[in-house]
């Protein structure tokens, strides 16, 4: 082999080598989750600080309800799935 294919081959193996652990990392994604006992007391005391870090705890806790308030929208359109299919559609 000349320099030339060594170097394509050795350039698409790289790329293999990404593309794999890519698709596999993506496919095997654990979903985060922030929620520790005790952490919603704190934030919320951090929230009557004021400042920086006033600002950074309120945009946790509006973080938190905005998951819960997604987690529960997913909840009522996996029902209205259940009633669409239950009617034919």
């Amino acid at each position: 082999m000349d320099a030339r294919s060594t170097s394509w081959l050795r350039a698409a193996a790289i790329a293999v080598v990404f593309a794999a652990g890519w698709v596999g990392g993506s496919m095997s994604q654990q979903p985060a989750s922030a929620q520790m006992p005790g952490v919603g007391d704190a934030m919320k005391m951090a929230e009557g600080q004021g400042g920086a870090l006033g600002a950074a705890a309120k945009l946790g806790t509006s973080i938190t309800d905005m998951q819960e308030d997604v987690e529960s929208l997913q909840k009522n359109l996996e029902t209205l799935r259940t009633i669409q299919k239950a009617l034919g559609g």
